[in-house]
């Protein structure tokens, strides 16, 4: 298994950062990795979305779980390789809710993800500090 994690503190609201999670088609205006993306339904449990990085193929991940507010997790399946994310809100302090942190988790399970983990995961996570940033000073507005 390969691991990653990143986390950004932000005072911006947990219902500012879901809304902004849920609504797929604009992910473009605040992710810079992203040249397209669809969903085929509402963003819940099930829903596949289907997202083009600029000048790549089309990437299709499948929300595995949905909570409002608290967390989403997509999944991509390639060969024998899972690559699952976490995005999470965590609260910081469960009295003074004014701040809260922002967590993406990626896990590369599967056979060969002790090999291929380390090729393709930084790859994949590169982009992370930046698109948690954009996220959340976009949530702080």
């Amino acid at each position: 298994m390969w691991e990653y994690e990143h986390s950004i503190e932000t005072d911006a609201t947990p219902e500012a950062i879901w809304q902004l999670w849920a609504d797929v088609p604009n992910w473009v205006t605040w992710n810079a990795e992203i040249e397209k993306i669809e969903i085929d339904g509402p963003f819940a449990a099930g829903a596949l979305i289907t997202m083009t990085p600029p000048g790549d193929d089309a990437i299709v991940l499948r929300v595995a779980e949905a909570v409002v507010g608290e967390r989403f997790v997509d999944e991509a399946r390639f060969g024998d390789l899972l690559l699952r994310t976490v995005h999470r809100i965590d609260p910081i302090d469960p009295i003074d809710r004014s701040r809260v942190r922002v967590v993406y988790r990626m896990e590369i399970t599967g056979a060969g993800a002790d090999e291929a983990g380390p090729q393709i995961g930084p790859a994949v996570t590169a982009d992370w500090p930046d698109t948690m940033a954009a996220l959340v000073g976009r949530a702080r507005r």
